[in-house]
């Protein structure tokens, strides 16, 4: 059976190109446009927010995939990159995101060849399952660097 889930947040303007935001799981801060936008350097920005939603997203679903594949995960960061097209009538789309996941895995007494099918294919799921990741418009893009120990 179905069921739906509700998330919210709120933001309020505090002047020029700045806002404050509040999370519905408890957490605020401020927020601005980017530099190239009439925004502020060192301060949260939407696009931000985008990137980092599709990252957090993939890594706790790796690290959900990787229970089920019954990897013995001992590491993991992920570089993320969103690219975005900036058209003429300077409306703005992003195209690509790149996820650079560096992953350290154990190999205990399986042959290092069988263990990183296995991670493959549990990055696989976690793309598959992200929320975030299967929710956007933009191509995704993997390059993941693997690390059997």
């Amino acid at each position: 059976m179905s069921r739906t889930a509700t998330y919210h947040t709120t933001v309020t303007w505090t002047g020029e190109h700045r806002g404050h935001l509040a999370l519905g799981n408890g957490p605020e801060m401020d927020f601005s446009a980017p530099p190239d936008a009439q925004g502020e350097a060192g301060v949260f920005t939407p696009e931000d927010a985008f990137v980092a939603a599709a990252n957090t997203c993939v890594m706790l679903m790796f690290v959900w995939a990787a229970g089920r594949f019954k990897l013995e995960l001992r590491g993991y960061e992920c570089r993320a990159e969103g690219s975005k097209l900036i058209e003429l009538d300077r409306t703005e789309t992003f195209t690509r995101l790149r996820f650079r996941p560096r992953i350290r895995v154990g190999a205990g007494d399986e042959a290092p060849a069988v263990v990183e099918a296995r991670t493959r294919k549990a990055l696989a799921a976690a793309q598959k399952y992200s929320l975030v990741a299967s929710s956007v418009k933009s191509e995704i893009v993997v390059e993941p660097e693997i690390v059997i120990e």
